[in-house]
């Protein structure tokens, strides 16, 4: 669930048969005040069940808890963009609106702005584990009113994942750390030299890639070329984004080093939107790829259970985290999103609602959550945990970069954002126009998708 691969283009697109589908899955008006009716995003690959299993063990707890009350769960089994599209459909009659539903805090903002979402202050203030949830996830569910949509269930790091043996033909240490963007580039040309027929290092890139492109993959990079203290993509203090930055076209320029020198993937591989899974589901486990920028969500499809099991990924496999471009303070970069638990404005039963969350956020539930979905914790009390902190490889090194992550600048206006990145990307990873030209034309566009709401640095 944690990737975000979303075309922009693709949630401006409802089709017939999608508005057709969703009035079936209807709440609002005719709903039983009796069930709290729970719509979902049900992955698209028929062997990966978590979500699927631990609602439904959700499920059993709540009408154990409350007699007499049921839960209707109601899946939506689509792509990322589809399942955007289809949410944002359901949310806009009392007809469709189901009670609660699973928003990616990518898009957050522009539900609130569109008045899709019902703000939670009244619940929260009354909720005592609301007090247990760090300050940052809290923000990423809040609107530019200041009151707050949705519960975040996670949030996820990001960093590089390495093959200790590609790095071992490579004459690399599989204890790997760099420490400035060059070190990267210095690994991913040594495993080019010394190891062919092995992918040296993939960013993600590219508008077939979606938000994985822009959060994964420019994102990692933009937030390293500064100290950390400021957002080098939107200015808080003007509200204004930011164009013409030094760190954009730095940033710009690392994507199209790896792949104008051949140390990434091939362009036509890279711009295949199924990419993604084709990283974790072949080339990973088949030692195929040395270096992948990726999240901290990755495990999930490995476990027992998944449908790609994969026993040794934590003996094969290092972790290492993104450096800032010259290492500087604070030396490391990690980007964080997540999903959230909202309640749309037009649901029959709110409180109800409120009342599952409360059961799926219980410190138990919370941290069996984590753990089956390799999320990170945003409950302090399970962050503290150790039998959260050992219950998987790799849990402790991506929890411990919650404390240098950045959120995305969530406000309404991203998604467009996003996808001018996407486009910048994709121009230089295919050669189609030099660094200073995709950046002079996302800085045009900026100003198009922003109403001219834009700084220049």
């Amino acid at each position: 669930m944690r990737p975000t691969a979303v075309s922009i283009v693709a949630l401006a697109l409802v089709t017939t048969a999608a508005t057709a589908s969703l009035t079936s899955c209807g709440s609002g008006s005719g709903s039983s005040p009796d069930t709290v009716k729970v719509s979902f995003k049900q992955s698209m690959d028929n062997s990966v069940k978590v979500t699927d299993t631990y609602l439904a063990d959700i499920k059993r707890q709540f009408e154990k808890e409350y007699p007499g009350k049921k839960v209707e769960l109601v899946p939506i089994k689509a792509s990322d963009a589809d399942y955007y599209t289809k949410l944002q459909q359901m949310l806009r009659s009392p007809r469709t609106a189901p009670d609660l539903v699973y928003e990616d805090t990518f898009l957050i903002n522009s539900d609130i702005t569109s008045g899709y979402l019902k703000p939670l202050d009244s619940y929260l203030a009354k909720w005592r584990d609301w007090g247990q949830f760090i300050d940052t996830a809290k923000s990423a569910a809040r609107g530019e009113d200041g009151k707050t949509y949705g519960v975040p269930d996670g949030t996820d790091t990001r960093g590089l994942w390495f093959d200790k043996r590609v790095f071992r033909k490579a004459g690399l240490p599989t204890d790997w750390q760099p420490r400035s963007w060059d070190d990267v580039l210095a690994a991913a040309r040594t495993i080019k030299q010394k190891v062919p027929g092995v992918t040296p290092l993939n960013v993600y890139t590219g508008k077939a890639a979606g938000e994985t492109a822009s959060m994964q993959g420019f994102e990692m990079l933009l937030y390293g070329t500064n100290d950390g203290t400021t957002d080098p993509l939107y200015d808080r203090t003007s509200k204004k984004w930011i164009a013409g930055s030094q760190g954009f076209k730095d940033a710009l320029s690392f994507v199209e080093t790896v792949y104008k020198d051949k140390l990434g993937p091939d362009v036509s591989d890279a711009l295949d939107p199924n990419y993604r899974n084709t990283a974790w589901g072949e080339l990973m486990p088949q030692g195929r790829l040395g270096i992948n920028l990726d999240g901290s969500w990755l495990p999930q499809n490995w476990l027992k259970g998944s449908g790609h099991e994969w026993p040794g990924w934590s003996r094969e496999l290092g972790l290492a985290y993104m450096p800032t471009q010259h290492g500087q303070a604070p030396g490391k970069v990690s980007m964080s999103g997540g999903w959230t638990w909202a309640i749309p404005s037009k649901a029959a039963n709110p409180d109800l609602a409120f009342d599952f969350v409360k059961t799926m956020q219980t410190k138990a539930n919370a941290e069996k959550w984590y753990i089956a979905n390799s999320g990170i914790a945003v409950r302090k009390d399970v962050a503290s945990d150790p039998s959260y902190t050992s219950a998987q490889p790799g849990i402790k090194f991506f929890t411990d970069l919650v404390a240098s992550t950045h959120y995305r600048p969530a406000y309404p206006a991203y998604p467009k954002v996003s996808t001018a990145i996407q486009e910048a990307m994709e121009s230089v990873t295919t050669g189609d126009a030099s660094v200073g030209k995709a950046a002079s034309t996302y800085d045009s566009t900026l100003k198009d998708v922003t109403d001219n709401q834009v700084v220049t640095q």
